[in-house]
């Protein structure tokens, strides 16, 4: 990646995702306002490193996550498999705007490093791109990601 001179580049779009400063993308603009404001205090940090933290997905609507679930049932071959990786839209915190899958992998690693200093948590093992706000964190850490989805309790359904 070339040096990074300049902030101009944080809202241009790329093939790799949607900067986390475009309030033009529902992806970004329909995120929760406190997770989207640490997420971009984060990417304007992280270009002081040379990283640009760019969203592969955030928001999503209800359609959109059935969709990806049955995507993920086809491809894995079971609802059980699918949800290691994909939950439900009434348990996705995609859905409420809760979630955010960032990206590149440098990205992705400086997040993990950096995160908790912006309430930025690192949620499952198995998906290192997918971050969450996480009050308190900035004074105690992250807690223990899940190992995948299927040991966090929120992925339950009622």
């Amino acid at each position: 990646m070339p040096a990074l001179t300049s902030l101009s580049f944080l809202t241009e779009r790329s093939s790799d995702g949607v900067s986390v400063f475009d309030d033009d993308a529902p992806t970004v603009a329909d995120l929760d306002p406190e997770l989207r404001s640490a997420l971009r205090q984060a990417a304007a940090d992280a270009v002081g490193d040379g990283v640009r933290i760019v969203v592969n997905s955030g928001w999503r609507s209800a359609e959109y996550q059935t969709q990806l679930l049955r995507e993920a049932v086809a491809k894995y071959g079971s609802e059980q498999e699918a949800a290691r990786w994909v939950a439900a839209a009434d348990t996705s915190a995609h859905v409420t705007g809760n979630a955010v899958d960032i990206g590149p992998t440098e990205a992705t690693a400086w997040l993990s490093a950096h995160g908790a200093a912006y309430g930025l948590c690192q949620i499952y093992v198995n998906e290192p791109w997918h971050f969450e706000l996480r009050p308190g964190a900035e004074d105690y850490g992250c807690p223990p990601p899940y190992a995948d989805p299927t040991e966090d309790p929120r992925m339950r359904q009622q």
